[in-house]
């Protein structure tokens, strides 16, 4: 199959790219950069140049394949009404390019936020419905396209895809921790994030272009929840550092933009998934990651 991969070069997309071209795909990627290009290049993958602003290629690479999968997202957490923006015209684009096709449309979303008080499934709808919503509401918008003949299904990951050379959430964690001198986690550390490792995350997405039906939420979950506490005991190991609590009201002062949502509760279980795709992780938890240097080696 020939596959259209947005945000190619990034950290989810080039394994994923890696991994479709193992399994026998044909992909295109888009690149934004000479050296980006260079990187697809030299796997055996095509390039088609543009970025997230620039809808006329993505709606070109949508038109050229028999699917897409898009990864890209600016994740500019300064401001995030910029991203949501670029978001929701990306997919409004592939959407509108793919209408009656049958094509699949895998799009990258997330967990949290999306149950209170117990982890999410995949039958949790997200609240996000608009273009002023987290994220553009892309995954509303996205999943309406399945009556209009796309085969769209929403790739759910969870706040953190770790493995080595990660620069996500957990690296800006351990930064923090190395500029403050301590390892620190918010109010009693109970609160959970889901993981994933990134091997893991890229051989989700391929069982799903393959398998998943239209409308389907698939969630990229190996480890349900990892205690904030755990996961800064092992940072503090990782860089031999103090650990110690930060009070609920200094929790945004300590971490920065990143506070709150460290201390936001990211559970998620996996079952449907697994059960619809036949997937199990096998690469290493988010602590075995962290211990064996995947994060302190940077």
């Amino acid at each position: 199959m020939h596959v259209f991969v947005t945000g190619a070069s990034g950290w989810i997309g080039s394994a994923t790219v890696d991994e479709l071209l193992a399994t026998g795909h044909k992909v295109t990627g888009l690149a934004r950069s000479d050296a980006s290009a260079a990187a697809l290049q030299a796997k055996g993958a095509h390039v088609r140049r543009g970025d997230l602003d620039d809808l006329d290629s993505i709606r070109a690479g949508a038109e050229d394949a028999e699917a897409v999968i898009h990864l890209a997202n600016k994740h500019d957490f300064s401001n995030p009404a910029v991203s949501s923006a670029a978001e929701r015209a990306a997919v409004q684009t592939i959407g509108d390019t793919l209408v009656g096709t049958d094509r699949p449309f895998l799009f990258a979303s997330g967990i949290a936020g999306l149950a209170q008080g117990r982890p999410s499934t995949e039958d949790d709808a997200s609240s996000a419905h608009g273009p002023d919503s987290p994220r553009g509401g892309s995954e509303n918008l996205a999943l309406e396209f399945v009556e209009r003949g796309v085969r769209s299904v929403s790739l759910r990951f969870p706040p953190t895809v770790h493995g080595t050379r990660d620069h996500g959430f957990i690296a800006i964690i351990a930064a923090v921790a190395r500029e403050k001198g301590v390892s620190g986690y918010p109010g009693d550390g109970t609160n959970r994030w889901a993981a994933v490792h990134r091997s893991d995350a890229a051989r989700l997405v391929a069982l799903g272009l393959e398998k998943a039906p239209a409308g389907a939420r698939l969630h990229a979950v190996a480890e349900q929840g990892v205690p904030t506490r755990e996961i800064a005991e092992a940072i503090g190991r990782a860089f031999d550092l103090p650990v110690a609590s930060i009070a609920a009201e200094n929790v945004q002062d300590h971490f920065g933009w990143i506070g709150n949502f460290f201390a936001m509760d990211g559970e998620a279980t996996s079952t449907r998934t697994r059960e619809l795709l036949g997937w199990t992780p096998t690469g290493p938890t988010l602590i075995e990651d962290l211990d064996t240097g995947a994060y302190s080696a940077h």
